[in-house]
């Protein structure tokens, strides 16, 4: 592949720029994924329970209506997955103080070190495409990403990211 800093195109509106974006996003989400699926693979999880414990990780004290609005799936899915997490102890819920029909959901100490293992791969990964990329263009792919999301999640995302 070409150095993508040399040959930027300056049509790259144009459909086969756009369908080489959607091919580098496919390939880079696959080798993305590719080390926390070995991972999960040992407990019998998918990417699914990767989600939960990440995002989990990243908000304890998440409600579970929280995740579903960040997850975007039902919650018979949410529940199958949650329920194994609890089960295999990585993730533990707490009721609500104020509310007790609330489920706050935090990391056991075991669900943390799995979160460790997920994200060291993956950590790593971007770290070294920063440093081959440079802030300028970590700032663009940042706004990139930003744009990829649907409209009414952004503000909420650029808050997060900051």
């Amino acid at each position: 592949m070409t150095d993508a800093k040399s040959s930027a195109n300056p049509l790259f509106l144009r459909d086969e720029e756009l369908r080489q974006g959607m091919e580098l996003l496919f390939y880079a989400y696959r080798d993305f994924t590719s080390d926390p699926d070995a991972i999960l693979k040992e407990f019998g999880f998918g990417r699914a329970h990767h989600r939960m414990i990440h995002f989990v990780g990243r908000e304890p004290g998440v409600t579970v209506s929280q995740i579903l609005e960040i997850l975007r799936i039902t919650k018979q899915s949410l529940s199958r997955v949650l329920s194994q997490l609890v089960a295999a102890g990585f993730i533990m819920q707490k009721q609500g103080v104020d509310d007790g029909r609330r489920r706050h959901l935090y990391l056991t100490e075991k669900g943390a070190e799995l979160e460790r293992r997920l994200s060291k791969p993956q950590r790593a990964r971007i770290a070294r495409a920063y440093r081959e990329a440079g802030a300028e263009a970590v700032a663009g792919y940042r706004r990139v990403l930003i744009g990829l999301i649907d409209e009414a999640d952004r503000d909420t995302l650029r808050r997060r990211v900051r």
